[in-house]
């Protein structure tokens, strides 16, 4: 009898709206689906304050290091290491901007948006990139809502 108590508890919580953070996957490759080098895929991705995001390092090579200027009021800034997976929790809504540090050059940035702020829009776009990685977070900071 308690089970069936406890297993309605909990179902009532999820009907109720309770949020269940949810688990994201950006690949970091050296060619894409679609035919860029050098790129994370997603390489713009929207989600929820506590989501989870997990690089996988699908080709050796890269990684992920925060740019600073783009990242929330608060933040600290992250590295991961070269040629391996790097999992990270985003709490602080706002957005991130990263690059894979040898291919940063090249375009290989990416952005998240944690929930629907930008509130840190203007201090991001107003960040200079070299190379390639300027039009892409040109493009990338487009898609940003909110």
């Amino acid at each position: 009898m308690f089970k069936t108590i406890a297993g309605a508890l909990v179902l009532s919580m999820t009907m109720a709206g309770t949020a269940i953070a949810a688990d994201h996957t950006v690949q970091m490759l050296n060619r894409g689906t679609e035919g860029g080098s050098m790129v994370y895929e997603p390489a713009f991705l929207k989600i929820e304050p506590g989501d989870t995001v997990t690089f996988v390092s699908a080709n050796p090579g890269h990684n992920v290091v925060s740019i600073k200027g783009m990242l929330p009021e608060g933040v600290e800034p992250f590295r991961s290491s070269l040629s391996k997976d790097f999992t990270m929790t985003f709490e602080t809504p706002g957005l991130y901007g990263y690059k894979c540090l040898p291919h940063y050059g090249m375009g290989m940035v990416g952005l998240i948006q944690v929930g629907d702020s930008a509130d840190n829009l203007d201090e991001a776009a107003g960040v200079r990139h070299p190379g390639r990685a300027k039009q892409k977070f040109d493009d990338l900071l487009e898609q940003v809502s909110g």
